[in-house]
């Protein structure tokens, strides 16, 4: 029985040590450089948020925040080097709409997709739109459906990959719509836009209004809808899916997160620091400027989008029963 206390003794002593010593970390994060990983390549719309946000969270925490672009594999190789990094706080990942489609489309993982990382706060939600050349004979949504409808499989549309975002927010508007659409997969969101100003095989495309607008604005595509659940500010005359097919709705996002077991407290110090620069009246507009919303959350909200979005996806390819190779 005395060895029992004894050793009972110093096992609660470990634990009180340890808590204490994670309490102790906390009161001093940041004491040196925090890196974001991010999936993306320099220069995309995702880069441009995280490179907006770090500038003005390194104000805010004292301590540089340096990005770290790290694309391949459809997200996983920096998904998984942040899964595998020390749960300091000092290695962050940039989650993106297109990290619930990853997990929907993969067979396998080299990581936990939910359990494996500790959620900290959405940043930001902007919504797809969808283009047609200036040129094309659809003026409306409802003409581009009665086309489809007419011709099943006659119209291409493109995406960034198969199982990316944009393929599967086209899927489900095919289900919602009743129609039948030919898909034309590329690696990338450049190609496909070039390839549907040249008019030579896309009739449409599904992308995020930060690059769609600015070549609706000189003239070159016209923005049938936009798929948020609202009408963008940005473009308020442009109708959303939902206003004819009630209950559609796809939107993209950007947040933050780290490895599994990493401290609260320094969860809420991120989340917090978060929260103030998303507050500030230039980030917002600089948002706005991107045709997205500020969307500061709760780390617990984050995990529960993250589920939602990955079993709604989940459900998307099983009932179009879309091959992932």
């Amino acid at each position: 029985m005395a060895k029992f206390i004894i050793r009972s003794s110093f096992t609660m002593l470990a634990v009180w040590l340890a808590l204490g010593a994670g309490v102790a970390h906390a009161q001093d994060y940041p004491s040196r450089p925090i890196t974001v990983i991010n999936s993306f390549a320099p220069g995309g719309n995702a880069d441009i948020v995280l490179r907006l946000v770090a500038a003005r969270l390194s104000t805010d925490l004292g301590q540089p925040v340096v990005v770290d672009n790290r694309p391949g594999a459809n997200g996983v190789i920096a998904a998984d080097a942040v899964a595998r990094a020390r749960p300091d706080g000092y290695t962050l990942l940039l989650v993106s709409g297109a990290y619930p489609t990853l997990v929907a489309t993969s067979k396998s993982l080299p990581f936990d997709p939910v359990q494996g990382f500790s959620w900290i706060s959405m940043l930001i939600t902007y919504p797809l739109a969808i283009a047609v050349p200036a040129d094309s004979p659809f003026k409306t949504l409802s003409d581009l459906v009665a086309a489809a409808k007419a011709a099943p499989g006659r119209l291409n549309y493109s995406s960034a990959g198969v199982g990316s975002l944009f393929h599967l927010a086209t899927e489900s508007f095919e289900s919602s719509a009743s129609i039948d659409m030919t898909h034309v997969p590329y690696k990338g969101g450049a190609a496909p836009l070039t390839e549907l100003l040249s008019g030579s095989r896309l009739d449409l495309t599904f992308n995020t209004l930060s690059v769609v607008e600015p070549i609706m604005k000189a003239g070159r595509v016209r923005v049938l809808a936009m798929t948020s659940a609202t009408r963008s500010p940005l473009l308020p005359d442009v109708p959303v899916v939902a206003e004819s097919y009630p209950g559609y709705e796809a939107s993209s996002f950007l947040g933050i997160a780290g490895p599994a077991g990493m401290a609260p407290a320094v969860i809420e110090r991120l989340n917090q620091a978060l929260h103030r620069v998303l507050a500030t009246p230039e980030m917002r507009q600089r948002f706005a400027d991107l045709g997205g919303t500020p969307l500061p959350d709760s780390p617990e909200h984050m995990r529960r989008v993250i589920q939602s979005e990955t079993a709604r996806w989940k459900d998307i390819v099983a009932t179009k029963k879309i091959d992932i190779q």
